[in-house]
């Protein structure tokens, strides 16, 4: 699953990434190593234990310097350092959480589970085209835990 969202991003070097969901880092640091020295990836993680492990686990792994790991509410993005050129969201929402559409580039992708809090999920592409419109590609059904925030679901 890793390499099938990291291909929807169509990562290049040089971009500037958000990860809403760091988990134990691993696709941080594999979107860190194909965005290269001059790339430079946020990801938000709700639960102050996982950034903690990521954060150790990055470290270990050399992406530390590329990678910075923020505690807090991922369904409200990382405006402090928008906009984005691609945003990746790896826990499932009800919807596409409109904070990270407007932190999203002209040109940008976002990649984001969204339907229900188990099942149905679809793995969704939104393209945000320049004029502002938005262009979804369904990619599939798939399983991911629920997005916990404002635009996520509850506890």
């Amino acid at each position: 699953m890793v390499a099938i969202m990291d291909e929807a991003l169509e990562l290049r070097l040089g971009m500037k990434v958000l990860e809403v969901g760091a988990g134990s880092g691993y696709h941080a640091a594999t979107i860190a190593e194909i965005v290269g020295d001059t790339g430079r990836v946020f990801a938000i993680e709700y639960l102050d234990k996982l950034v903690a492990v990521a954060r150790n686990n990055l470290i270990r792994a050399g992406y530390a310097d590329r990678v910075t790991l923020v505690q807090g509410d991922g369904s409200l993005g990382y405006a402090g350092r928008a906009p984005y050129d691609r945003i990746l969201v790896t826990a499932a929402a009800p919807e596409t959480p409109p904070p990270l559409l407007e932190q999203l580039k002209s040109d940008g992708i976002l990649v984001v589970p969204v339907g229900g809090r188990m099942f149905p999920q679809e793995l969704v592409q939104v393209r945000k085209k320049p004029d502002g419109a938005l262009e979804r590609n369904s990619m599939g059904g798939v399983a991911f835990v629920p997005l916990v925030g404002k635009y996520g679901f509850s506890h």
